[in-house]
Formats: C-alpha cells, sequence, structure tokens
C-alpha cells in the first residue's frame, strides 16, 4: 500500500512500517485506522487526520510540522518525545472540533506547552515528564494518568477531572483548579504548595 498517495479515505492500515526518517508532506487521512503500525521518527509535515484512529501503534519521536488533527483518537500508543506545538493543533487557539483522545497511552516527554487542550480525553496513560506550562486543560479528563514529573504552571485545569490520576504536582497558587475532581490520598499533593504541615491525629 502506498502511503504517500496525497488522499486516503476510509483505509485500514495494518503492521505498516514506515522508513525512519521518512517525511511525508501534504497527505490527508480521512476515516482510516492504523492498527499496529510504526512511525517511529517519521515527519509529518502539513499533513491532515480526520477521524482518525491509531490503535497499538508506534510513533515515538514523531515531528509534526503544520499537521493537523481532528476528531482522531489514539488507543494503547507509544507516543514519546513528541513536542505537539510544532503542529497545526498545537499553533491554534481556537479547536472547533476535539483534535484528539489519548487512551492508555505512552505520552512521556511530550510538550504540550500553550495549547488548548480543553476537554481532552487523556485516560489510563503514562505523561512522565511532559510539559503541561500555560496550557488549558479545562474539563480535561485525565483520569487513571500518571504524571511523574509533570510540569503546571499557569495551566487552567478548571472543571479537569484527575480522579485516580497519580504523581502530580499541581499547585493551587500557581494554577486555575476551580471545578477539578480529585480523590485522596493523591489530592494531598495540593497541599504542598501552600506551605502547610499535616501531622495525624492522637
Amino acid at each position: 500500500m502506498d502511503i504517500t498517495l496525497k488522499e486516503h479515505n476510509g483505509v485500514e492500515f495494518k503492521k505498516f512500517t514506515a522508513p525512519k526518517t521518512q517525511t511525508l508532506t501534504g497527505i490527508e487521512f480521512n476515516d482510516c485506522t492504523f492498527l499496529h503500525c510504526v512511525f517511529q521518527e517519521v515527519t509529518f509535515r502539513d499533513c491532515k487526520f480526520h477521524r482518525c484512529a491509531f490503535k497499538k501503534c508506534d510513533l515515538s519521536l514523531v515531528k509534526l510540522d503544520g499537521t493537523a488533527f481532528t476528531e482522531t483518537k489514539f488507543e494503547d500508543c507509544k507516543l514519546r518525545g513528541i513536542n505537539w506545538t510544532t503542529s497545526a493543533w498545537g499553533r491554534s487557539k481556537l479547536a472547533v472540533m476535539k483534535p484528539v483522545d489519548f487512551t492508555g497511552c505512552s505520552l512521556n516527554y511530550n510538550v504540550f506547552m500553550g495549547m488548548s487542550l480543553r476537554r481532552v480525553l487523556m485516560t489510563q496513560c503514562t505523561a512522565l515528564d511532559v510539559g503541561f506550562e500555560d496550557a488549558n486543560l479545562s474539563e480535561a479528563d485525565c483520569r487513571e494518568t500518571d504524571f511523574a514529573g509533570s510540569r503546571f504552571a499557569r495551566t487552567d485545569l478548571t472543571g479537569a477531572d484527575f480522579r485516580r490520576a497519580r504523581n502530580y504536582s499541581i499547585s493551587p497558587l500557581t494554577n486555575k483548579i476551580k471545578g477539578a475532581k480529585f480523590t485522596l490520598p493523591e489530592a494531598m499533593s495540593l497541599l504542598e504548595g501552600l506551605g502547610i504541615d499535616l501531622e495525624g491525629g492522637g
């Protein structure tokens, strides 16, 4: 199957492996499914993914220069070391349709700085050492995700759902958390930024 064709509609790519460092330019994918595909270190330049689904794929270290996403889902994928701010999604402050959802993915070492992640689904993921500075995660669903080492600063978490999420370090002084949902004991970490010392009773 020739993935370099300029337009793909309703195509299923199964166990496809792209050559490392390949550059795919100006290609449009509509309603396509990617199963067990490997795109390590591939550059997607000015491509478009609309209503696509990636399942059990490896997209580690891909470059997304000017690439756009709408209603695209990633399930059980490796998405390590990606700078999403270079994508068309990262450059736009307004999104008419939700760009992406992540379920059960590895998002380690990703960069979402300054991006609109409003209502994004990021559940049951590992998001280690991820940059969320100045991002908008209002109403995001981040349940059961591991945020160890990730950075939240001037981040809008209004109404976000962090229930059963773990290892996050979120200061109420430097982030907006009104209406956000958390669960104990992980939510105790919110007090660290307030300089409060807690002691057990008795």
